[in-house]
């Protein structure tokens, strides 16, 4: 039997809440699929108009997002006593570097890696999802680790 303190519960976010966490940070990771597997690409991104756009440049990453199948972006962070985690999936469509984009959301958008990243790709969202729970103290998960040694050995 275990005392475990009580579990705070999981908020659940809407939609509007998932927009302005988004708003907040820069980085998430984009996720794609690649010969039938899934692979994960950090990115430097900007939310535009209820969408988020990335710059990137030619291979893996540009040839998957602007394919046929759906994407992932997951952006997360935190604060002293809390984390969210908000995704964002749907259809990555590939911008031409119009003027309206370039004076709008293209114009802060800075890759952190050096190199030709002239392509923008647009995540037009199906949906938009996000938690926000209590971090937990990590005495917790010490006292779980000593009480299953314990039993180990025992």
């Amino acid at each position: 039997m275990h005392n475990d303190p009580a579990q705070l519960p999981t908020e659940v976010l809407d939609a509007a809440t998932c927009w302005d966490l988004l708003h907040g940070v820069s980085v998430g990771h984009l996720a794609v699929l690649v010969d039938g597997y899934p692979e994960v690409f950090p990115v430097n991104y900007k939310v535009d108009q209820h969408s988020v756009v990335f710059r990137t440049g030619e291979g893996t990453k540009l040839r998957a997002a602007g394919g046929p199948l759906a994407v992932a972006l997951e952006a997360d962070g935190h604060d002293d006593s809390k984390a969210w985690s908000v995704l964002v999936k749907g259809k990555a469509v590939i911008l031409e570097p119009t003027q309206e984009l370039l004076a709008g959301a293209a114009l802060t958008l800075f890759p952190w890696q050096a190199g030709e990243k002239d392509h923008f790709v647009r995540i037009v969202p199906t949906s938009v999802t996000g938690r926000r729970f209590v971090i937990t103290s990590p005495l917790t998960w010490w006292n779980h680790v000593r009480e299953t040694a314990a039993r180990d050995t025992a």
